[in-house]
């Protein structure tokens, strides 16, 4: 049955003129304010209406309530940023809270090209994957094509995603893992799902892969997929690796299903992985390594267009690079020597001891000889908290269980809490202490234990520990420098033991120290963080648990690596918490601690990190381990552990000889660099370049307003209702409390009161809130200055007529300000849809003749300067006649309309259908007739 009343059209109704939106029905009409937003947006059902709804026409501007030439443009700014269905290439800017960076819009351009979305963005770290993830979803879900979206992920990564969906780009999710699947499955019928109930989901990926859950979320799983760290799900190791690639499998088996996948390590050096990661795209791509010659390269070259892989270098070409700090990286070093030194070798002896008994000894008790030994020897190099920990803390087999399952626990236990994790895609975040005694006991060993506990406990302190002495130095030339610091370091009690310290000598400068461990859950975390938002100087320490799921660019500007990672992957993700897109600072800082006649970080050093460094310079990537994690630290640490002798002050970590262990290692990592230097030339990304995807960017934003328009905007609405803006260098202060009662009421419902610090682009200055075009304050003072003006309340604040003389015209010029809609049809996969698009027009009419203009001409004309006064019934006049002339030009009006009408077509037909995807029809039909929202006459002060 034909609608009666089409989407955008406007009818009168309960005494108010509205505009007909989309999914209206014959019964019921979905609507929007003349004058509001779509937030404002209401039903009104047609059979229980005394009077019926009928169409209306918008009313043209009163003379008599003409105003000043800047209210105008305040209007016509006011309309253009509380467009949220802006014409243009793109349907999704509009309800973005953030603008993404032209080069963010290369996986867009990508995923519009195909029919169904399969893609593999493996931005390095920082370069903003979940943007670029997150904005193809958004995109697909206003143009009609997706109704329901499920983020996959790690655990630990789950609120970031739900903040990110919502603050960013408007979608409000649920996470569904082990604590919320039994509160969100309360009340859902029989036969349904928590994804059939919820569109929109962020799940556990630990959650969602148990065989009695996939089957279930294979029949509900919504159309849209993202898959946060996809290289954690391929490849060999063990049960919990082949459930999660048995999912991704099953889920990409159904080839109508849109599916993203993101890493920043797409080739972690296993090539069995890669191409199973590869063969979730299309199938045809896992045995792309087995092909050669003409078959191989063309199968590469459609793998480009679903494989899109940049460094930060490659973002240069963008002329973008400034939203990147400069990372400057030193290195700072302390001597094991004087009462420190003597414990750290005692403690060796002692490792050494139990590691030669474990030899011995069968093999369950060899490795829980082997694994002890290594807890002492990270933990020594930690701190004295953890050396002390370490010491007290025995490491026992499970009771009842066999030596079989013991063996298996034990391994297990050792790698989470001695090592960082196996391989790059199950870096731990277990950050407590590990347990370093054996499960045996004697009456010497008891006194030789406490013995070390007690001299461990003693050196506590800057005056006996000079590791904790030299990162004092280190903070202190930081924060003199203006940089904020985040301390990365293993374990729990080597956290509490630094930030004691820190907090006794900052806290009296008005520094506010702040430890986050693992023993926080991750929203007590993210709290932690946020509460530091309010202090003007701050110092984190923080474990592992922070190197992963919370970015901390907007709080802080330099990493200190105070315990070594022993793996190169940990330190890039603990740096690329600072330093990624949205950092406020030009630079950042790095610094790496070490002992100079450690062996324990000497062996790390030599044959792990400066290695991986070496190569990462060299290519541009980070490089994974050359083996497993496990094997290389039993290898290395073996060689530490038998290497004989006391601990030398004057022994340079570089001087240590790991004999055939090293020179081992050292073939692995060249085989890395190789294979990674092979993977990237093999699979060179065949990128869209800026001259193809800027031209759409510019589209879009000419339509909806960028950052400059907002900035404009704010800073001429908030003068002009009493709150002006003060310059505070990068930013603004905002004085809340001058606005008018209701304004005020709006944005306390955000927490804004009293004055707040803004700011209208990145970098943001510290503790600044970052004011776009869909923020609540935007919002706010379009609809406060739109409906002053329509309603005639204030002409001085924002008017729909308006005259001035000035001497930068040379004739009479009358600019019409219109406000188009238009409907856009969309038939996708046998389904359609009806959407509608509105965009700000002028017609500018001289003597000379009319001509629209873009938006960039109409802010010129409208930004002219009076060169003298004019008075108010020449002017009320003026806009008289400008609106007499109205029904003489409705052809040009319709004209306009039409000609936008058939661009928004071209726009839609050319970035989704550029892979001449099949299944796609689009039609774009004008609303007429057009609304005259504002009349503005410009005279040339020659003409009198």
């Amino acid at each position: 049955m034909t609608l009666q009343f089409q989407p955008g059209s406007l009818v009168q109704a309960r005494g108010r003129e509205w505009v007909v939106l989309p999914d209206s029905r014959t019964d019921l009409l979905r609507v929007r304010p003349l004058g509001g937003s779509d937030e404002d947006a209401t039903s009104i059902y047609l059979p229980l209406e005394a009077q019926p709804p009928k169409h209306a026409t918008f009313p043209p501007p009163d003379p008599t309530k003409a105003g000043s030439y800047g209210a105008g443009l305040l209007l016509r700014d006011a309309l253009m940023l509380k467009l949220r269905a802006g014409a243009g290439p793109f349907r999704s800017f509009g309800n973005l809270a953030v603008e993404p960076r032209a080069y963010q819009l290369v996986p867009l351009m990508m995923a519009l090209r195909q029919q169904t979305v399969r893609l593999l963005i493996a931005d390095d770290v920082g370069v903003g994957k979940t943007i670029e993830g997150a904005l193809i979803a958004r995109e697909l879900l206003d143009r009609g094509e997706i109704k329901r979206l499920a983020v996959i992920c790690p655990p630990h990564l789950c609120e970031q995603w739900q903040e990110e969906l919502e603050e960013k780009f408007g979608i409000q999710s649920v996470v569904v893992r082990t604590g919320t699947a039994s509160r969100l499955e309360r009340g859902i019928p029989a036969g349904q799902s928590i994804f059939d109930v919820y569109p929109f989901t962020v799940v556990s990926l630990d959650f969602i892969k148990k065989e009695r859950r996939i089957d279930e979320f294979l029949r509900a799983c919504p159309e849209f997929v993202i898959v946060e760290e996809a290289h954690t799900c391929v490849g060999a190791g063990g049960a919990s690796r082949h459930q999660r690639y048995n999912l991704l499998r099953g889920l990409a088996d159904d080839l109508d299903r849109h599916m993203v996948f993101l890493t920043a390590t797409p080739h972690s050096g296993d090539e069995t992985a890669f191409y199973n990661l590869l063969g979730l795209l299309r199938p045809e791509f896992q045995g792309i390594g087995q092909l050669q010659g003409k078959a191989k390269e063309q199968l590469r070259q459609e793998l480009s267009v679903h494989f899109v892989q940049r460094r930060r270098p490659d973002i240069a070409e963008w002329q973008d690079s400034t939203v990147f700090p400069d990372r400057l990286s030193k290195e700072a070093t302390y001597k094991l020597s004087g009462e420190w030194g003597h414990l750290f070798g005692d403690v060796l002896s002692y490792a050494r001891g139990m590691f030669e008994e474990g030899m011995k000894l069968g093999r369950l008790q060899q490795r829980m000889n082997w694994w002890a030994a290594l807890a002492l020897l990270r933990c020594i190099s930690s701190s004295p908290a953890a050396a002390a920990a370490a010491l007290t803390t025995r490491l026992r087999s499970v009771s009842g269980a066999s030596d079989a399952e013991s063996l298996q626990e034990i391994e297990q236990l050792g790698s989470e809490t001695v090592l960082d994790g196996e391989g790059d895609d199950l870096l731990t975040l277990d950050d407590a202490a590990p347990a370093a005694l054996p499960d045996r006991d004697g009456n010497g060993e008891s006194v030789i234990l406490s013995a070390l506990v007690a001299k461990a406990q003693s050196l506590r302190g800057a005056k006996q520990d000079p590791k904790l002495a030299e990162l004092l130095k280190v903070v202190e030339e930081l924060v003199n420098e203006g940089f904020e610091p985040v301390i990365f370091c293993r374990y729990i009690p080597t956290a509490h033991y630094l930030a004691d310290e820190l907090a006794e000598r900052y806290q009296k400068k008005g520094f506010e120290v702040v430890c986050v461990t693992g023993e926080l859950t991750p929203e007590e975390r993210q709290e932690r963080i946020e509460q530091m938002r309010e202090h003007e100087r701050r110092i984190l320490v923080a474990t592992d648990c922070l190197s992963e799921g919370i970015n901390l660019q907007e709080f802080f500007t330099a990493v200190v690596h105070y315990d070594l990672s022993w793996n190169p992957t940990r330190h890039e993700q603990r740096e690329g918490r600072v330093d990624r897109f949205g950092q406020s600072a030009k630079q950042v800082r790095t610094v790496m601690l070490y002992g100079e006649n450690n062996p324990v970080d000497g062996a790390v050093l030599k044959v792990i990190l400066r290695k991986a460094e070496q190569i990462r310079k060299e290519l541009g990537v980070t490089v994974p381990m050359p083996a497993d994690t496990g094997k290389v630290m039993d290898a290395v640490m073996k060689a530490v552990l038998l290497r004989k002798g006391g601990l030398s002050e004057n022994v340079n970590q570089m001087s240590f000889d790991f004999g055939p262990v090293g020179r081992e290692l050292d073939a692995g990592w060249e085989s890395a660099r190789e294979t990674a230097s092979r993977s990237r030339t093999i699979f060179a990304q065949h990128r869209l370049r800026p001259d193809e995807v800027l031209p759409e960017w510019r589209k879009a934003i000419q339509v909806l307003g960028g950052a400059d328009d907002v900035q404009r905007f704010v800073s001429a609405a908030a003068q002009r209702l009493g709150a002006p803006l003060e310059a505070t260098g990068k930013g603004f202060k905002l004085p809340v409390d001058h606005f008018p009662l209701g304004l005020r009421d709006r944005l306390g419902s955000i927490g804004w009161r009293g004055t707040v610090r803004i700011a209208f682009d990145y970098p943001l200055p510290v503790r600044a809130h970052h004011v776009h075009r869909t923020h609540p304050l935007v919002l706010a003072l379009a609809e406060h200055v739109t409906e002053i003006a329509l309603e005639g309340e204030d002409a001085k604040i924002a008017a729909r007529g308006g005259a001035i003389f000035t001497d930068q015209v040379k004739e009479r010029t009358t600019l019409y300000l219109l406000r188009l809609r238009s409907q856009l049809s969309v038939r996708y996969r046998s389904i359609d849809r009806v959407l509608l698009s509105e965009e700000c027009r002028t017609l500018v009419v001289r003597s000379s003749g009319a001509e629209a203009l873009d938006a960039a001409a109409t802010r010129d004309l409208m930004n002219l300067s009076p060169t003298r006064n004019m008075d108010p019934a020449m002017r009320e006049r003026l806009v008289q006649e400008a609106v007499a002339a109205l029904p003489g030009l409705e052809g040009q009006f319709a004209e306009i309309a039409g000609q936008r009408a058939e661009d928004l077509l071209n726009d839609h037909r050319r970035v989704r259908s550029a892979s001449e995807a099949k299944g796609f029809r689009y039609d774009v039909q004008p609303c007429l007739p057009v609304d005259v929202i504002g009349v503005y006459v410009i005279l040339p002060v020659v003409s009198f």
